[in-house]
C-alpha cells in the first residue's frame, strides 16, 4: 500500500511541474545552464524516514543554503556572544547581496546576507589536522549523513566572477570584522557556496535541525542544541531575505533558499522539508520551491505554532490480536483458524498529539505492514488532540487499506476520529475486546471452512456432546427445557446455587465476575457452547454473572433432570458428566493461556 503522504507529493509534484516561470540563475556563467525541467520534494522526518519524488538525486551546489550551517558551526566553535561581536541577528528586508552593515561597527544585520555569512566563515579556524573550509566540509557531510565535494567547476566560475563579494570581504576587514587577509575567507565562502548536494541531502540537513542537531539516520551528534535553537531563529526571520515576513506569515517555517534552486524548510521536532527546481524568482529563490513549500505548510498543516510535542511517536504499540484475544470462547476448529491467521488482523495503539507528523508516523507504518494483513483496529482511545489535515491523512489511509477487501475498525469513545473514520463500512467499537472478537470472527469466516461460524447450533452437535452415543444425546435432549432471554437480562447470577447445565444453541452471553468492587468481562459464549458447571464445585454457588448479549435461546438440562438420570440411567449419567468435565478441562487451558497474555483494556 502506498503511502498517503508518498501519494499527496507526487500529486503536488505533477501540478507544480507545470509551473513556467523564472529562469535559472544568471549570476554564475557555471549555473546558467541548469536544466529548468529538474524538479524534486523531499520530505525528511526526524526518525531518518525520507519521503522523496521528481528528481531527487540529481546534484546542484547548495550555495546561499550553507549559510545557517557555517553559522551554526561558528557558535558552536565560539559560543554566541563572541559570534553576535562579528554578526547580528536582525532582519534587514534586503536583497542576500547588499551591503547591510552598521554605520557604527560595520557589523553585517545578520548571518544569512552574503557579507553576514563571509563573516561568519572567518570565524571557522583549522583545527585536528583540517584547515578552515576542510572543518565546513566535514560539517556539510555530517549534517547529510554522507561525505560531499565540491564543484570545481562551480568554484572556479564563483571565484573569477566574486567582484561584489571581495568587496564586502575587504569592507569587513577594513571594520575589524575580519581580523586577517580577506582573501581567505572570501574563498572559503566561495568553495563552501560550491558544495554538492541533491535533494535528498538537503531534506536530512533540515532534519538534522529539526531533531535538535542529531543526524536522523546516522545518531550522531552534529551541532548542540544552543547553536540550533539560534540557526532556526535566524532562518526564520532573516532566511529569505527581503521576503522574510511574507514567508513566515504565509509558511510559518524555519527556512534558506539559494540561488543554485535548493530550498529548505524546518518544522522543529517533526522533519525537514526541502525543494530542488533551479528557475528562480526576483528574490533569488526557487519559484517551484516556493509554491511547493506554500501548499505543504497550508494542506499539511505545518505552520511552527501547531506543531505537535516533540519527540514522542504517535504509535504506542502494534500487536496481532492473538496476543490479545477477545475471551470469546471458539470451538477447536475456530481455533485453529485464529491460530494460523491471527497475523492477519494487527492491532495499533496510537497516543499523544495526532498532528501532521503523528498522523505522517502512523500512515507510514500502515503502509509498511506486511501484504496478508487484511484487518486493522485503530485504537485512538490515547489521543490528545487531533486537526483537520491528520484526519484527512487517516481518511486516505483508510481509503487506502479498505482497498482490496481488506477491513478497518477503530477504538474510540466518540470524537472526532470516530465521526472522520467511521462511515459506511467502517464500524466503531468503545471496547478492544469487542473490536476484537469483530476481527476473530471476520478471520474465522475468510479463512475458516464454510459453515464454521454458526448462527444456530442444534444439541446433537454440541461439541462437549461428541463422546456420546446418537442414542444418549437423544435421551439428554428429551429432558431438557426451553430457555428464551432478551439482550441484557441476566440468566446466572453471582452466587446463584447450581441449576444444570445450559446448552446455548443461537445468540450470546457474557461471562463477568466482581473483583474489587469492579466487574470484568471473562467470556463470550456463542452457539454451541455451554455454562453452569462450575456452580456445581463451588461451595455457595459460582461467583460468575451470565448476561444475555442480545436474544438468546437455551437448551437447560436442569439439575433435577440430572438427578433423575443418576439415579435411573447411572451409565448415561457417568459419560455425561465425563464429556462434561473433557470439555471443562479443555476451556480452562484455554483461559490459562489467555490469562498469560497482557490485560490491555
Amino acid at each position: 500500500m502506498r503511502s498517503p503522504i508518498e501519494s499527496y507529493l507526487r500529486e503536488l509534484h505533477r501540478e507544480l511541474s507545470g509551473l513556467k516561470d523564472g529562469v535559472p540563475f544568471q549570476g554564475i556563467p557555471a549555473m546558467a545552464e541548469a536544466d529548468p525541467d529538474d524538479f524534486a520534494i523531499c520530505l525528511a522526518t526526524v526518525d531518518g524516514h525520507v519521503y522523496e519524488v521528481g528528481d531527487s538525486r540529481t546534484e546542484f551546489t547548495i550555495q546561499s543554503i550553507s549559510k545557517p550551517f557555517t553559522y551554526g558551526l561558528a557558535l558552536e566553535d565560539l559560543g554566541a556572544e563572541a559570534v553576535d561581536r562579528k554578526v547580528d541577528v536582525e532582519p534587514c528586508g534586503d536583497a542576500f547581496n547588499e551591503i547591510s552593515l552598521s554605520r557604527e561597527t560595520g557589523r553585517p544585520a545578520n548571518p544569512m546576507i552574503n557579507a553576514g555569512a563571509i563573516a561568519a566563515t572567518s570565524l571557522i579556524k583549522g583545527s585536528g589536522g583540517r584547515d578552515g573550509f576542510g572543518r565546513i566540509l566535514a560539517a556539510y557531510s555530517d549534517f547529510a549523513g554522507r561525505p560531499l565535494s565540491v564543484s570545481e567547476r562551480v568554484y572556479s566560475s564563483e571565484s573569477k566572477t566574486g567582484f561584489r563579494n571581495r568587496a564586502l570581504a575587504n569592507l569587513l576587514r577594513g571594520f575589524g570584522i575580519i581580523e586577517d587577509d580577506p582573501d581567505v575567507p572570501v574563498e572559503n565562502y566561495f568553495r563552501q557556496c560550491s558544495v554538492l548536494v541533491d535533494a535528498r541531502d538537503l531534506a536530512l540537513m533540515a532534519a538534522t535541525l529539526a531533531n535538535g542537531g542529531r543526524q536522523p539516520v546516522t545518531g550522531k551528534r552534529v551541532l548542540g542544541l544552543d547553536a540550533v535553537q539560534r540557526m532556526l531563529s535566524v532562518m526564520l526571520t532573516c532566511g529569505m531575505y527581503d521576503d522574510a515576513g511574507a514567508w513566515t506569515s504565509a509558511v510559518g517555517l524555519p527556512a534558506k533558499s539559494g540561488v543554485g534552486g535548493g530550498l529548505i524548510a524546518v518544522l522543529p521536532g517533526q522533519l525537514g522539508i526541502s525543494v530542488y527546481s533551479p528557475p528562480l524568482d526576483d528574490h533569488g529563490s526557487s519559484v517551484r520551491g516556493i509554491a511547493a513549500s506554500q501548499r505543504i505548510a497550508a494542506e499539511m498543516g505545518l505552520h511552527f505554532v501547531q506543531a505537535a510535542r516533540i519527540g514522542r511517536s504517535a504509535i504506542r504499540e502494534q500487536y496481532p490480536v492473538t496476543d490479545a484475544p477477545s475471551g470469546v470462547r471458539r470451538s477447536q476448529e475456530a481455533a485453529d483458524v485464529l491460530s494460523a491467521h491471527g497475523h492477519r488482523a494487527q492491532l495499533v495503539e496510537l497516543h499523544g498529539d495526532l498532528l501532521f507528523a503523528g498522523a505522517e508516523s502512523v500512515s507510514r507504518h500502515v503502509s509498511s505492514l506486511p501484504e496478508d494483513v487484511e484487518i486493522l483496529l485503530l485504537d485512538v482511545r490515547k489521543v490528545d488532540e487531533v486537526n483537520d489535515v491528520s484526519l484527512r491523512l487517516m481518511q486516505d489511509l483508510r481509503a487506502g487499506f479498505e482497498q482490496d477487501g481488506h477491513r478497518l475498525a477503530v477504538i474510540d469513545h466518540e470524537g472526532r476520529i470516530s465521526e472522520a473514520l467511521c462511515t459506511g463500512v467502517t464500524p466503531l467499537f468503545a471496547r478492544r475486546t469487542d473490536a476484537v472478537e469483530w476481527a476473530e470472527e471476520l478471520l474465522i469466516e475468510r479463512h475458516g471452512a464454510p459453515g464454521l461460524v454458526k448462527d444456530a447450533v442444534a444439541v446433537p452437535d454440541f461439541p462437549a456432546l461428541a463422546p456420546l452415543s446418537a442414542e444418549q444425546v437423544e435421551a439428554l435432549d428429551a429432558a431438557m427445557e426451553d430457555k428464551r432471554y432478551d439482550d441484557g437480562e441476566v440468566i446466572r447470577r453471582s452466587g446463584q446455587k447450581f441449576g444444570g447445565i445450559y446448552f446455548i444453541t443461537s445468540g450470546k452471553v457474557a461471562t463477568s465476575t466482581i473483583h474489587h468492587g469492579q466487574r470484568f468481562k471473562h467470556a463470550t459464549l456463542g452457539p454451541g457452547m455451554t455454562f453452569g458447571e462450575i456452580a456445581l464445585g463451588v461451595a455457595g454457588g459460582a461467583p460468575v454473572r451470565v448476561r444475555a448479549q442480545g436474544p438468546v435461546t437455551l437448551r437447560v438440562l436442569s439439575a433435577e433432570a440430572i438427578a433423575r438420570f443418576e439415579r435411573d440411567d447411572p451409565i448415561l449419567a457417568l459419560s455425561f458428566w465425563k464429556a462434561v468435565a473433557s470439555d471443562a478441562y479443555t476451556r480452562v487451558e484455554q483461559n490459562l493461556q489467555e490469562a498469560a497474555v497482557r490485560v490491555r483494556d
